[in-house]
């Protein structure tokens, strides 16, 4: 589970999962942000979507040389699993993140990776993009390369 589920998110997760595997619509995806300075978890879990949080004084997407947005479709997530009647719930993992050559001529400390979802990524802007959740991330930038691995359980819902 996310350090922060969203409040927006809460419930949802699953089925724009399946959304995006399903390419409906068909620009979808889940968008992965870092921050290098982030607001109390309290704060930021109450934000609807990426432009207000972003927006909002107390938070900062990180700006290391080679930094980008990661995005993820379709090809990069799993099928979509079945839920667990065992456990009566139903979880969904993501792949790991590599930033290549992470920082260097421009480094940050990173606070928090936020995993978003976007119905429109050829047309969409951060005001549409829904914030799901936040994972406390603390890598450092320094030229290296640097791995964000997400839990198996990424979200579950229960």
């Amino acid at each position: 589970m996310p350090d922060i589920l969203m409040n927006i998110a809460k419930g949802r997760v699953v089925e724009l999962y399946n959304r995006v595997e399903n390419n409906d619509p068909a620009n979808s995806a889940f968008i992965v942000v870092l921050l290098k300075v982030g607001e109390t978890d309290a704060v930021l879990k109450d934000y609807d979507d990426l432009g207000a949080l972003i927006g909002a004084a107390g938070n900062t997407e990180a700006d290391f040389t080679n930094y980008a947005r990661k995005v993820l479709t379709d090809a990069e997530l799993a099928a979509l699993p079945a839920p667990d009647d065992t456990g009566d719930k139903y979880d969904v993992t993501f792949p790991d993140i590599t930033y290549t050559s992470a920082g260097g001529a421009t480094n940050n400390t990173m606070v928090k990776a936020l995993l978003c979802y976007d119905s429109d990524t050829a047309a969409g802007t951060d005001a549409n993009i829904i914030v799901c959740g936040a994972y406390d991330y603390t890598g450092v930038t320094d030229g290296s390369n640097i791995t964000i691995s997400f839990p198996a359980n990424a979200f579950s819902a229960s």
